[in-house]
């Protein structure tokens, strides 16, 4: 196809040269005529020969024009051959490779058959060795069990001993408290006092005017002699002020305002006293409580998860779940994580279940709840809506087996047909007159009774012909 193209190029080429060729001559022709006509007289018989002339160049014009149309189509034909026969090439290649690519991709996939074969030979005895597996985990899990027991029995008696190293340092920081504030104490008195003597020493200065290493001698006190007692020596001379500057009134309540500020102070002690072994025995009491809280919520969540397992089991006919305690290990601080496995799926969060298999689980952790802390009355409140028929069977099961085996009376509002054919007892609203409500109840085992007696008197009324 290429080299027929290649031919018809080139014989359009040369087509178009001869015609060009022609052209050229044809106008070094008309030019020559005209130089001749232009020479020659006119006349009619040139005028035909020139007109004549016209018409062979017009022809000559259409057939060039053609030629040069028909071989910028040929152009364009063989430009687009050679992108579609490129294209062509490219695509040979492509699926040159994608075979290239299958091939290979069998080749593994033969391999693969191969080791799937050869692993499910391997794997032909391995339920076996699950169930041996199986044994030995359960085993583990008692074991561990029993030491996750004894490791909270523990974890209770360190918190105990914690509780105490608590208490014992609280006195501590108590008493390190109280020194401090000793020590703060005594800088601000050394300050006071600092302050006082430099007070003293410019009182000195101001009123005996001498240093106060002269003092002794001014007072006629010999090196050697004792000094008298700072509070006489401080009475006296309140004493000699007092008749020197002949003081007014005197405060005579002073000994007993004395009197009562010292009770006060005392009262206020004792106060803070009763303050500090209240709040003493309130940290006792609270470390008391949280520890009793853990060991009761320990209890009732074992108990709990073991009615769930079994309960979940029951209603799904299979499967495994568990309650955990997650985000803490302080019980009391913990969140409470289900996790489920009906039958044919693998564990997981109760978020990841579908509609029926969650209200299924939350079922079964409410009656654990209840078997584990019965209460007289349950209401239950369209639980069964997003039940199919089967697993309302399932549920109306239990609910026949807790009422048995509890006094818990259930309340079930329901709009399940099934549902209400295995109560005992019907309630419902009717509406008998427009805009008047009553309430309607039905006893189902009154009405079973009441036709097998019917049932029965039938049969004796009309016995069978033989």
């Amino acid at each position: 196809l290429a080299t027929r193209h290649q031919s018809e190029e080139s014989a359009l080429k040369d087509r178009l040269g001869h015609l060009i060729e022609d052209s050229d001559r044809l106008k070094t022709g008309i030019q020559e005529i005209e130089h001749s006509l232009l020479a020659l007289p006119a006349g009619e018989d040139l005028s035909a020969e020139i007109q004549l002339a016209r018409q062979q160049v017009e022809a000559k014009r259409n057939e060039l024009s053609e030629a040069r149309v028909n071989h910028d189509s040929f152009i364009w034909q063989r430009d687009a051959r050679r992108q579609r026969l490129d294209q062509i090439e490219r695509e040979q290649a492509a699926w040159a490779l994608r075979s290239g690519n299958v091939e290979s991709h069998i080749s593994d996939l033969l391999t693969r058959r191969r080791k799937i074969r050869a692993e499910l030979d391997l794997l032909s005895n391995r339920p076996g060795e699950i169930v041996v597996e199986r044994r030995k985990l359960n085993h583990l899990v008692a074991a561990a069990e029993q030491e996750r027991t004894q490791a909270a029995k523990a974890l209770l008696d360190c918190e105990d001993i914690m509780a105490g190293r608590d208490r014992e340092i609280h006195t501590v920081q108590q008493n390190l408290s109280e020194a401090r504030e000793q020590q703060v104490r005594l800088e601000t008195n050394l300050q006071q006092y600092q302050a006082q003597e430099v007070q003293l020493k410019q009182r000195i200065q101001d009123e005996f005017d001498c240093q106060p290493r002269l003092l002794r001698a001014l007072a006629q006190i010999e090196e050697q002699q004792e000094l008298p007692e700072p509070e006489q020596v401080r009475h006296r001379l309140e004493r000699l002020k007092a008749e020197r500057e002949r003081l007014g009134a005197v405060n005579l309540r002073a000994e007993a305002e004395l009197t009562d500020i010292q009770a006060q102070l005392d009262s206020s002690i004792r106060e803070r006293e009763e303050l500090d072994a209240a709040i003493k025995a309130l940290r006792r009491a609270i470390s008391d409580l949280n520890r009793e809280g853990r060991s009761r919520i320990l209890t009732a969540f074992d108990a709990v998860n073991e009615h769930f397992k079994h309960l979940f089991t029951t209603l799904f006919g299979g499967g495994e779940a568990y309650l955990e305690l997650t985000e803490s290990d302080d019980p009391l601080a913990a969140g409470l994580e289900i996790m489920a496995s009906p039958p044919g799926k693998k564990m997981q969060n109760l978020g990841l279940l579908s509609g029926g298999e969650q209200a299924l689980t939350a079922l079964s952790l409410i009656f654990a709840v209840f078997k584990t802390n019965p209460s007289p009355i349950c209401v239950l409140d369209e639980v069964d809506a997003p039940l199919d028929d089967a697993n309302v069977g399932r549920f109306c099961d239990l609910l026949d087996k807790m009422v048995e085996n509890t006094s818990t009376r259930f309340l079930v509002a329901t709009h399940n047909a099934v549902t209400m054919s295995r109560m005992s007892r019907l309630f419902g609203v009717t509406m008998a007159e427009r805009g008047v409500s009553q309430l309607v109840s039905v006893d189902l085992e009154s009405a079973e009774r009441m036709r097998d007696r019917v049932e029965n008197f039938s049969q004796f009324s009309h016995p069978a012909r033989v």
